[in-house]
């Protein structure tokens, strides 16, 4: 499994599951699903070593191409990644909380 959706989300959140956001800092600044800690894509490969060790990684972005790419990359380095479908955007327009700000 390599996408979920944000149902897989809120459950994962509600369990303590890390979730990392890959868009960049501004993007973070302006909308981000609460909890999230940002990684960029950009820097991803030079930052793997922050991903937390859990059952499973979320993976976050805009609409969920970057994360899929993400998801692929810790899934090739064997650690259990999943990618969420619609990103940020579908998590904002189905009106769940969000955060804004630095």
């Amino acid at each position: 499994m390599l996408e979920v959706d944000l149902n897989a989300l809120d459950t994962a959140l509600a369990a303590g599951e890390p979730l990392i956001d890959v868009r960049e800092p501004d993007e973070f600044a302006q909308v981000r699903v609460p909890g999230a800690a940002l990684i960029p894509l950009s820097e991803f490969v030079s930052r793997v070593g922050e991903i937390p060790d859990a059952e499973t990684v979320y993976i976050i972005c805009a609409v969920g191409g970057r994360s899929l790419q993400a998801a692929e990359y810790l899934q090739a380095r064997g650690i259990n990644a999943v990618s969420v479908a619609g990103g940020t955007m579908a998590w904002y327009q189905s009106g769940r909380q969000v955060e804004t700000g630095a």
